[in-house]
């Protein structure tokens, strides 16, 4: 069973965020991830949506995702993300029609 990433995101610090998202691909990539969305034109249409940038990634089951987070690879570059954005992330399971 695939594995999603799927974080909320509002930036507090457009250039140091920058770095994150410059780096963040290739330790995705490294771990079979794939971007799905990654930001990108939106349109709210129910309940409370604090967030202005969204963000799926799919791995290819949920433990490789939760392998991706927990990594050595990952925890090097998760800080820029932290210290420049606020927001929710979740690793859910989620069957793959690929």
């Amino acid at each position: 069973m695939a594995g999603y990433v799927i974080a909320q995101i509002n930036l507090k610090n457009k250039e140091g965020y920058k770095e994150y998202a410059e780096k963040v691909p290739k330790s995705v990539a490294s771990f079979g991830g794939r971007y799905l969305v990654r930001a990108g034109e939106f349109k709210h249409l129910e309940g409370k949506w604090d967030y202005s940038r969204n963000v799926v990634i799919k791995f290819p089951t949920y433990e490789k995702a939760l392998e991706w987070y927990n990594s050595e690879e990952y925890e090097l570059i998760k800080h820029l993300r932290l210290n420049n954005s606020e927001g929710n992330l979740i690793i859910i399971k989620g069957d793959s029609h690929d």
